[in-house]
């Protein structure tokens, strides 16, 4: 024991150039991982789509890409829950704003030409986005059409549709979906400007 104690006493240096070695190297990581973080951030704020690229995806495709929408918008725990069983919920995510929303995703493969979106699937929305979902704002999107009694149900129950305009306008823009929503509830926290 005191010959590995006398051997570090004499060998003092070797330790000071392990630790400066050992702290560089954690600087270094930290600050490859900060860089990661803002290059990611910067694509998914970069994040646009036309209509005929939405039109050309999958259902399944359809739905990863609302979900990556809603992340650019800031919503950072926005997934994708859709599949057998899902309830109505299709992509599911908390705004900056503390509200959360639950999307119901409609991919028409002949986009407005394909079948319009009805009130037996808001209905099914409906049932099951506030009661089972426990969600602040219920979302129905689609790049096809909403039928007139469909528009009728959603107001009538306070479901939010995107059609193909409202769409188009938010997968090729910079703005949020909550901006151009109207009517949405009130943020669940305060938000840096009040």
């Amino acid at each position: 024991m005191a010959t590995v104690v006398h051997w570090l006493l004499a060998h003092w240096w070797i330790l000071l150039a392990a630790a400066v070695i050992a702290v560089l190297g954690g600087i270094g990581w930290w600050q490859q991982r900060i860089q990661r973080a803002q290059w990611e951030r910067a694509q998914a704020r970069a994040l646009r789509y036309g209509l005929p690229q939405l039109d050309a995806l999958s259902h399944r495709q359809f739905e990863y890409t609302v979900r990556d929408l809603m992340y650019r918008d800031g919503c950072t725990d926005a997934v994708q829950v859709g599949g057998q069983g899902d309830l109505g919920a299709d992509v599911k995510a908390t705004d900056p704003h503390g509200r959360r929303w639950v999307i119901q995703c409609k991919h028409r493969r002949h986009g407005e030409q394909g079948a319009a979106v009805g009130t037996p699937e808001l209905q099914v929305l409906n049932g099951t986005g506030r009661p089972v979902h426990k969600a602040d704002v219920v979302v129905m999107v689609t790049n096809g059409r909403i039928t007139q009694p469909g528009r009728d149900f959603a107001r009538q129950q306070r479901l939010h549709l995107v059609d193909r305009q409202l769409l188009a306008s938010w997968a090729a823009g910079s703005r949020p979906l909550w901006e151009l929503l109207p009517a949405l509830p009130p943020p669940r926290k305060p938000s840096r400007l009040s």
